[in-house]
């Protein structure tokens, strides 16, 4: 039986999407093709039909997962505070694809850091254009500084096993992009 390109097209949005809740929940090579054919409903071998490799489907999630990381039209101090939130931290799978695969990238192929440069820089861009009007250099350096601040909190904050301080890593992350941004 014949597919349609609608239904080849929502199949592949479907992988697309478990695969990147279960990469950012267990990370790369934890998660098998397999595991991820069967979360998403389908067979093993349909999975050729949309990717070469378990590497091209690595870069593809990421690509897809990064072009829609974004807090937006809201401001951007409301996007602060839901990232650096518990529930953020505590649901990887539903998370943030940087905090959730950053640190796993450079094991990947160029293609998979590619897309991650790519979703790095468009994620910049977008804080950068979300903040107070400031001249551009200081737009781009607190958007940079925000950013890696706040990656950096909820890796921290998932790393460690004492809630109190794990809490205490993002209310104070928050409040210190607060006072240099706000």
């Amino acid at each position: 039986m014949k597919v349609s390109r609608e239904q080849m097209a929502e199949n592949r949005r479907r992988i697309l999407d478990v695969a990147g809740r279960l990469f950012k929940d267990k990370g790369f090579d934890a998660v098998s093709v397999a595991e991820v054919m069967k979360a998403a409903g389908m067979t093993h071998g349909g999975f050729y039909g949309h990717f070469t490799s378990k590497d091209d489907l690595v870069a593809q999630t990421l690509a897809q997962a990064l072009a829609t990381d974004s807090f937006g039209d809201g401001a951007f101090s409301d996007f602060v505070g839901s990232y650096l939130a518990p529930r953020h931290r505590d649901n990887p799978g539903n998370g943030c694809p940087t905090a959730g695969l950053a640190a796993a990238i450079r094991h990947q192929t160029p293609a998979a850091q590619a897309a991650m440069t790519q979703g790095l820089r468009a994620q910049i861009n977008r804080i950068a254009n979300a903040l107070p009007d400031r001249d551009a250099a200081d737009n781009r350096r607190a958007a940079i500084g925000s950013w890696a601040a706040m990656v950096g909190a909820v890796i921290l904050a998932r790393a460690v096993d004492d809630p109190e301080l794990s809490d205490e890593v993002l209310e104070q992350t928050r409040a210190w992009i607060d006072t240099r941004v706000g």
